[in-house]
């Protein structure tokens, strides 16, 4: 899992070199992002966001596709298998780091079958309860689950996704006992919050927002160190008492692995343009996700780093899939 460093200093003058004839045959068709989790979620609405910019720059359309299931490993195939022209691209969450160390087999090589093509953004995840639960803190949560051990349920998108790995060490940092209650997306999750079906869900900030707003559901912990601008009112766990609490989402995007590097650097540049534009911007922080333009190589070198520290969380936690 160290090759993508290596590949960074090796390529990094291909790329520049390459940047500068981008364009000349690519995109040559339809690009499609794949995006393995529901309609709805953060990861849908990044794609789709970023996904029109590019169609109006490159003059090919882009196509999202949803593909989830599976911990994200049915739409990561999609792209692993595809030709390799640059022309399909794997919208990726956590679970893409998280997933080699939690399945002993997968249907693709999480390194050689993809080329980093960069980040998007990153995204706090919040926990949000039933009103109905009559808790207005994170201190008064935690007081009624141990109230009633393994009675009470918490949603996540999952298995094998950063909340799954995020709500597992909450319930080890909280010393808690409930259910764990897995959905393919984090809007089906919210659903099933405001249904009365769970008691509680961690998920991105961006698929509770509305139902927040409404009054639907409760915000009482947000996962970063510090506060998120559209949650001022809402404490971190971190403050909560638990200092050594952080969980944050990472967004990106991989191509199918041999792509040529010409198109890696024309997809890279698009994805840049388009988060630096201001109403790209604008949409994306109003929903608690923060742009995060940079590098193919920098993210190659992130997913790396990523894929070695899960590792080693879930073989502390025993976090098993399989």
């Amino acid at each position: 899992m160290r090759i993508w460093p290596r590949l960074a200093l090796v390529c990094a003058a291909w790329f520049f070199c390459a940047a500068a004839a981008m364009g000349q045959g690519f995109p040559s068709k339809p690009v499609r992002i794949i995006v393995p989790f529901t309609a709805g979620g953060t990861a849908d609405i990044l794609a789709r966001l970023i996904g029109q910019k590019m169609s109006d720059a490159m003059g090919q359309q882009v196509l999202v596709e949803n593909r989830p299931g599976a911990g994200t490993v049915i739409g990561t195939e999609v792209v692993a298998h595809a030709p390799p022209d640059g022309h399909a691209m794997l919208l990726m969450g956590n679970s893409f780091t998280i997933n080699p160390s939690l399945h002993a087999k997968l249907p693709y090589d999480p390194v050689k079958d993809f080329a980093p093509v960069g980040f998007v953004a990153r995204s706090p995840q919040v926990l949000v309860v039933s009103p109905a639960l009559q808790v207005k803190s994170l201190a008064e949560f935690i007081a009624l689950v141990k109230s009633k051990p393994g009675q009470l349920s918490l949603a996540t998108v999952g298995p094998a996704t950063t909340q799954h790995i995020a709500a597992e060490m909450l319930k080890s940092a909280l010393k808690i006992d409930m259910i764990y209650t897995p959905y393919p997306g984090g809007a089906p999750a919210v659903t099933a919050l405001v249904g009365g079906h769970v008691n509680a869900v961690l998920a991105n900030y961006s698929e509770v927002a509305q139902q927040v707003a409404a009054g639907k559901i409760r915000a009482i912990a947000v996962t970063t160190r510090e506060r998120i601008d559209p949650l001022k009112d809402v404490p971190t766990v971190a403050e909560s008492g638990y200092p050594d609490y952080e969980a944050v989402a990472t967004f990106g995007l991989v191509a199918t692995g041999g792509s040529p590097p010409a198109a890696i650097a024309r997809l890279n540049a698009e994805v840049n343009k388009a988060l630096n534009m201001p109403d790209v911007r604008d949409k994306l922080i109003a929903q608690g996700l923060y742009p995060a333009p940079g590098t193919p190589e920098q993210f190659g070198a992130h997913l790396s780093a990523e894929m070695a520290k899960y590792a080693k969380v879930i073989k502390a936690s025993g976090i098993k899939v399989d």
